[in-house]
């Protein structure tokens, strides 16, 4: 399935990346740049469920019943979601597609809209730099979050404001974190290469402050502007 290149007065986003890679940080960045609407997988699923839409009704019985949501559903919800009036000057999808199938179905979807995707934003960062940032966190019972290394408490292990005792969270351990980042490499590095053959796939490096990645991901959507009306 060949993607339609668009730019025009949209930017249409795929937002790809590890788990602690900033992802989230530059979803917020972006949004603060351009008027896109953010969609989440669990969140889009979880509105489709509120507003009681006929695929939300369908997918919450398989939410329900702790089963995964099949691909049809979700990309119906998706492409219902991608044609609110928020995502009509674009999107930012985060979190899907999550397979070549479901890349494959969204992007025949958007070309029956006449649409298509502006970019993939892939946000890398080294296994083991990954896991520092994550096993790293500690968390006070309030929920206030701290980081050995990166933002230390002023008395190791309390919290400066309530001296409660931190902890480290189950989802934060090495093994937990590392068996999460197997599962992601699994299931990315096939999308990694498809959107890469489609001409779509941008690379940037996560491993520099927040702010960098924040500069080379505006002057790249820049240049695919200026390149589209050349």
């Amino acid at each position: 399935m060949a993607f339609r290149h668009v730019m025009s007065s949209e930017l249409n986003l795929i937002l790809l990346g590890p788990p602690g890679a900033g992802k989230g940080t530059q979803a917020d960045r972006l949004r603060d740049d351009f008027p896109l609407a953010y969609i989440a997988t669990g969140d889009m699923l979880r509105e489709a469920r509120t507003e009681g839409t006929d695929l939300g009704l369908k997918a919450q019985t398989y939410m329900e019943a702790g089963d995964l949501v099949p691909d049809e559903l979700v990309i119906g919800i998706a492409v219902e979601r991608i044609q609110a009036d928020d995502a009509r000057d674009g999107f930012l999808l985060d979190g899907f597609p999550r397979t070549v199938p479901q890349a494959d179905a969204l992007g025949e979807e958007m070309e029956k809209l006449g649409r298509g995707i502006t970019a993939v934003l892939l946000v890398e960062v080294a296994d083991d730099e990954i896991i520092k940032r994550i096993s790293g966190r500690r968390v006070s019972k309030a929920g206030r979050t701290y980081h050995v290394d990166y933002d230390p408490p002023k008395h190791a292990g309390r919290c400066d404001v309530d001296g409660t005792q931190l902890v480290q969270r189950e989802d934060d351990k090495p093994e937990v974190v590392t068996a999460r980042l197997s599962k992601y490499h699994e299931a990315t590095s096939p999308l990694i290469d498809y959107y890469e053959d489609q001409g779509l796939l941008r690379r940037f490096d996560g491993s520099r402050s927040p702010v960098e990645v924040h500069d080379h991901i505006r002057a790249t959507l820049a240049t695919l502007r200026l390149e589209d009306e050349l």
